[in-house]
């Protein structure tokens, strides 16, 4: 296991166990409010039980009026009599305290176990943290070039990368006030919004079909229907496919409106989609019980709608020519991608104090596997000589088709006549062409 993968699984194990924990956490949580809910309900219960025993008390309390007799000292003629109960309860018994004691004891403990078990908690996720800056390095300036931003031209192109990518996403207004502040002449700003016009519309057309409109993505396709149908694309049926669904799941009111759209756009796929088509009209059988309840309910679910937005932002890529992907989104994983390697390399050759070898040269010392997605630069490197081409050493196509440079071509080659390391064909080493990538 190397350091990289050695240091993501230590990460890891610290995270399954706070993970673990916090599971734990919330069942015991649950259980612990279940029983102070408990608690409190005896409560009331209690408390109500008290309040309606006062209100007995005080109305076995009766105060009467009668005439007063001849004998009668005051003389005012009026004789108050008081009758009450012998003795009176008390507000709440000694079995009522007792409950409403051992209730508030239990709530408090249930609250203290619940704080312990929280701040416990929080001292494990802090340890994440502390795993992470142990495991990993923090410290990427070993493997920057400080001195690369301090040039305005190049200043300028990160700025005009930052830029573009606001324009693909659509946020032009972010887009402008980068330009503004960052005083780029006119010429680059205009550059800006005309490179990125075309995907940004893409782009629009991307949203609005993960939000099921595909109004704007219809026209889109209905415009480059031939070419779409010349490099045999998928998008322009699936849309339809999408949109006669859509109507389907409308019920029974749109049915009419579902057959005519099928007729009208599906005439043209009849031939290469005929068992497709026809799986389609079925849908109809399962409209009395709603395609929820049937084999259809999957083009009703949002991983169908996020699916189509993906095929056509690849598609409609591919026929335009141009990128998905922002300059600056691709930099920026594929720095990612090479930055532990860039890491290990810069702590072997300061460990060899060779660190000049770096610093001298404007390529990487050792060769970075990025993925396929990652591969844009028109960089040929000889398979006879294991070199990269450049302009003093260009790639050369022999007759028989295969590449190599120009330096291998002169290597291989006796006089006129050079014989293809691969083939082997025997042909004239003059013939051979430059070509650029």
């Amino acid at each position: 296991m190397d350091n990289e993968s050695w240091a993501c699984a230590s990460v890891e194990k610290d995270l399954t166990r706070v993970v673990t924990k916090l599971e734990q956490l919330h069942e015991n949580a649950s259980a612990d409010i279940g029983d102070i809910a408990s608690l409190m309900s005896e409560l009331v219960k209690v408390l109500g039980k008290a309040e309606q025993m006062v209100t007995t008390f005080n109305s076995s309390t009766q105060v009467s009026a009668t005439p007063a007799s001849g004998d009668d000292p005051m003389g005012d003629g009026v004789s108050m009599q008081v009758e009450t109960e012998p003795t009176a309860p008390q507000r709440l018994t000694d079995r009522q305290m007792g409950i409403i004691r051992e209730a508030i004891l239990k709530c408090n403990e249930r609250v203290q176990k619940l704080s312990t078990e929280h701040r416990d908690l929080h001292g494990s996720i802090s340890k994440i943290g502390k795993a992470i800056d142990r495991n990993f390095s923090a410290d990427f300036t070993s493997t920057m070039r400080v001195d690369v931003l301090q040039d305005e031209d190049n200043l300028m192109l990160l700025n005009k990368a930052i830029a573009k990518h606001y324009c693909r996403q659509g946020m032009d207004d972010v887009a402008r006030t980068l330009i503004r502040e960052c005083k780029m002449p006119e010429e680059h700003a205009q550059d800006v919004f005309d490179s990125e016009r075309e995907f940004a519309d893409i782009y629009g057309i991307w949203v609005k079909i993960q939000k099921r409109d595909l109004t704007d993505a219809l026209k889109w396709a209905k415009t480059y229907s031939q070419q779409l149908s010349d490099r045999h694309s998928l998008i322009e049926f699936r849309l339809h496919q999408m949109r006669f669904m859509q109507l389907v799941s409308y019920g029974l009111e749109s049915q009419r409106e579902a057959i005519a759209y099928a007729r009208l756009n599906f005439k043209k796929f009849a031939v290469r989609y005929e068992r497709e088509i026809a799986n389609l009209m079925a849908s109809f059988i399962y409209l009395p019980s709603g395609l929820e309840n049937s084999p259809y309910k999957l083009f009703l679910g949002q991983e169908m709608w996020t699916e189509l937005s993906f095929i056509f932002l690849k598609d409609a890529c591919q026929l335009l020519g141009i990128s998905k992907n922002s300059a600056l989104s691709v930099v920026v994983n594929a720095g990612c991608t090479a930055l532990p390697a860039l890491l290990n390399i810069k702590q072997v050759m300061q460990s060899r104090q060779v660190l000049g070898m770096w610093n001298g040269c404007d390529e990487l010392p050792i060769e970075i596997d990025l993925q396929p997605e990652f591969r844009f630069h028109s960089i040929f490197a000889c398979p006879i000589l294991r070199q990269q081409t450049s302009e003093d050493n260009p790639p050369k196509k022999l007759t028989c088709g295969h590449v190599i440079s120009n330096d291998a071509l002169h290597k291989l080659s006796n006089g006129h006549i050079l014989k293809c390391p691969y083939c082997p064909v025997e042909q004239n080493a003059e013939e051979a062409v430059r070509i650029y990538f």
